[in-house]
């Protein structure tokens, strides 16, 4: 199985807003650039749209990102569901963490993930027991 990259929706927004974002915008580019040269797969779990989607207006830079990127948007499917479900109830976290869940979720469908953030310090309790499942800071 291949090593992926997944990006939250911070690291989505910082490259679909580079004006906006600044410095995330910066670091967001060079990680995906190097994953991208290394050979991963580049990967958005479909849950992270919803932190990011608000209307046409404000889609279209995600939706140009995503149309001209190599990254692929994944289904939520169910055991990716229920997998973000157990890592909520491990890490005794609600339901207001149900995207970061399956951010990790999503990850974990992978033999080696990197999962690009801002938001490190819930996605390290989602991920803590598992060791192929790295964080990189925006």
């Amino acid at each position: 199985m291949a090593e992926a990259l997944i990006l939250d929706s911070e690291a989505l927004n910082a490259l679909a807003n580079p004006t906006k974002r600044g410095s995330l915008t910066l670091r967001a580019r060079a990680i995906a650039r190097v994953a991208y040269e290394r050979g991963a797969l580049l990967r958005v779990p479909a849950p992270v749209l919803a932190e990011v989607c608000r209307g046409p207006r404000l889609d279209a830079a995600v939706n140009q990102v995503l149309n001209r990127e190599a990254i692929r948007v994944l289904d939520l499917t169910r055991p990716v569901a229920q997998r973000a479900g157990g890592l909520l109830a491990k890490a005794r976290m609600s339901s207001d963490n149900a995207v970061d869940a399956f951010v990790v979720a999503t990850a974990l469908e992978f033999e080696v993930a990197v999962i690009a953030t801002a938001d490190a310090k819930d996605l390290a309790r989602l991920s803590a027991p598992d060791d192929h499942v790295s964080l990189m800071q925006l």
